[in-house]
């Protein structure tokens, strides 16, 4: 009989199909052993490191230009990083914990165990390919469960080397990989996972955890942010700028936790806007499209967009400041923007390019309120050398994370959490609390065998009831009523 069925509706239907044979294994397979968990993690690492050559070449084929270098620094080591902590905790973070029982229940044994969720969904962005897939899948296989991860279609060179990178150590009933072959997204995340992970925009992740409610499938968003930088008096400008420029260069800004904007001391700014013209200059050279190290622009669409940003910033009274020659390519520069107003699209919507604003403020209560009077960022970056103001900056404001006197690092140290607040997303994962996000935990009590549970029991009103319940609770007064 003939298949008369469409590409895309085969495709649905082999995600659906792929998601009940996962449901089916998980469920025959519930609680992987230690010993497993470790083997799915080492194989893991090991395609990492054989197809790493491979990996970076066809990142660069998608984005239209990648350093090799800046791959493996910025997406194959980070996984492999991720995926060693794992390795190396994955044992202690598998026990079950010991809680205290309320003291009432005094005798009895009261644990936590952490048991796997099932099927994980994971839906990668494009900028880090990898890190940003094979990392939450690391994770995942720690915890135990199944996972089917969704890469974007914008990268089908890397999707599929990713896919016969994994089809060669799992199969896919435990590991499946899904790309640009399914052409409506919203068929993954409509699917009832266990778990699910988005890493994307605020709007996107909008509608991703819409269509999970339906499910009522618990999400962890990572999402982006207007991630600040501040620049505190007394502060090099020069390492300062060094710093944020690097962070604005590093696949040329398109990262979630890329400086979004830089605050600086009024009476600094000039100064400020020179020296990171500077530094970018010595990283990339004032020639940065022919800058093989220099990481172009993913697509003509996003670039487009950029320019747009900078264009309306031009004609609202900005002054643009280009770090080098501007030439046709998708390597951009990166362009620095003072005299900004809070009605450009520069301060509204998240950059994710090599765009810098550069904000000035007057006292560090204005630094902190512009801070706060947006929504809260991904990341916060403070520059300063006085603890007591570094403090205060860290106790009246909130972000998902925070590198001081630098940029992202705290991203890539696994054994801390990584995850937004508010608009920059929800949950986290990296570590043990990734693990955790992960597994479900489970609350055991196990009762003693002679313990007195009888006193729940009705009848009541007897006087060793009446005298516990005054002992924890304490005495009423009687002189209130209810109103009538």
């Amino acid at each position: 009989m003939q298949n008369d069925r469409t590409p895309a509706v085969e495709a649905i239907a082999r995600v659906a199909d792929c998601f009940d044979a996962q449901q089916r294994a998980f469920e025959a397979n519930p609680c992987p052993s230690v010993d497993a968990r470790r083997d799915h993690l080492r194989a893991l690492k090991k395609q990492l490191s054989r197809y790493q050559d491979v990996l970076a070449e066809a990142i660069g084929r998608d984005f239209g230009g990648r350093s090799p270098a800046e791959s493996a620094m910025l997406d194959l080591l980070p996984t492999t990083l991720e995926i060693n902590h794992a390795l190396s905790h994955v044992a202690r973070w598998m026990k079950s914990s010991r809680r205290k029982t309320e003291l009432l229940f005094f005798s009895n044994s009261l644990r936590v165990h952490y048991q796997p969720k099932g099927v994980v969904g994971v839906i990668a962005t494009w900028n880090f390919p990898v890190y940003l897939s094979i990392g939450p899948l690391a994770t995942a296989l720690a915890a135990g469960n199944r996972v089917m991860i969704k890469m974007p279609e914008v990268t089908p060179a890397t999707n599929a080397v990713l896919k016969r990178m994994l089809g060669e150590v799992f199969d896919e009933d435990h590991v499946a990989l899904v790309g640009g072959e399914l052409e409506d997204p919203n068929v993954f995340s409509s699917l009832p996972f266990d778990h699910l992970v988005f890493t994307g925009s605020p709007a996107v992740g909008r509608i991703v955890m819409r269509q999970a409610a339906q499910n009522l499938t618990p999400v962890t968003l990572e999402l982006g942010g207007k991630s600040p930088a501040l620049v505190m008096r007394g502060y090099s400008l020069r390492d300062a700028a060094l710093r944020i420029a690097h962070g604005k260069g590093a696949n040329s800004g398109q990262v979630c936790v890329a400086p979004d904007s830089a605050l600086v001391p009024r009476e600094s700014v000039q100064e400020f806007v020179a020296q990171v013209r500077a530094s970018f200059v010595a990283l990339y050279g004032d020639r940065a499209e022919r800058n093989p190290d220099y990481t172009s622009i993913a697509s003509d669409r996003h670039a487009a967009r950029l320019n747009s940003m900078l264009e309306e910033a031009r004609a609202k009274g900005a002054e643009v400041t280009p770090c080098g020659v501007v030439g046709q390519s998708r390597r951009m520069p990166l362009h620095i923007v003072t005299g900004c107003t809070a009605d450009m699209a520069l301060l509204r919507d998240e950059i994710f390019g090599p765009i810098l604003p550069v904000i000035p403020y007057d006292t560090n209560d204005d630094a902190i309120a512009f801070i706060r009077s947006r929504p809260r960022p991904l990341a916060l970056y403070c520059f300063g050398h006085d603890t007591a103001a570094r403090n205060d900056v860290l106790r009246r404001t909130h972000s998902g994370g925070v590198t001081i006197n630098d940029w992202a690092w705290h991203v890539i140290n696994h054994d801390a959490p990584f995850g937004g607040i508010g608009n920059s997303g929800m949950g986290t994962y990296h570590g043990i609390e990734g693990f955790r996000e992960l597994s479900h935990a489970r609350s055991v009590f196990k009762r003693h065998r002679f313990f007195p549970i009888g006193l729940f029991y009705p009848p009541y009103g007897n006087l060793l009831r009446r005298l516990s319940l005054k002992w924890f609770i304490g005495r009423g007064d009687s002189t209130l009523q209810v109103d009538t």
